[in-house]
């Protein structure tokens, strides 16, 4: 019995979210980068986005269905946005390749922002961000059959 609250305990523990990443960077493997922006849709508003990146103190705009704003002219047609369900967006840039600098990805969501800065050529492989997401899982399927079968 005291085994059993103790490994329930641990997994309460580590399913428990400390803290959501509302944005996310990654490339691909066919080297497209890939933004996620997880902030949610505020219910009374359209829902609108824009992707950008800054390096030093330019902002350049890669993606945006905001009325009266566009995209910088070297980005068109080079990238893409898709609807996360149950909420927020993912832009897909494609052809990427590293920055010199240390990039902050930015994305605005109905008068919200989220931003990570990346420094110069540590954008992670996306696959690599499913395993570091799916550590916990792991761990508590682990500590789950240990308890079924001891």
């Amino acid at each position: 019995m005291l085994k059993s609250l103790f490994v329930f305990g641990v997994l309460g523990v580590l399913l428990i979210p400390a803290q959501c990443d509302r944005i996310s960077v990654c490339v691909e493997d066919d080297n497209d980068l890939r933004v996620d922006c997880l902030i949610p849709p505020k219910p009374s508003q359209i829902a609108s986005y824009e992707f950008s990146w800054s390096t030093g103190t330019k902002e350049y705009v890669i993606n945006t269905n905001v009325s009266g704003s566009s995209a910088d002219k070297e980005f068109k047609n080079k990238s893409y946005v898709e609807e996360l369900d149950p909420q927020g967006y993912r832009m897909i840039l494609t052809g990427y390749t590293d920055t010199l600098h240390t990039t902050t990805y930015m994305c605005k969501m109905s008068g919200e922002v989220a931003s990570i800065s990346v420094e110069k050529e540590q954008v992670v492989q996306c696959s690599a961000m499913f395993l570091k997401s799916a550590g916990s899982w792991i761990v508590c399927l682990l500590l789950f059959f240990y308890q079924t079968h001891s």
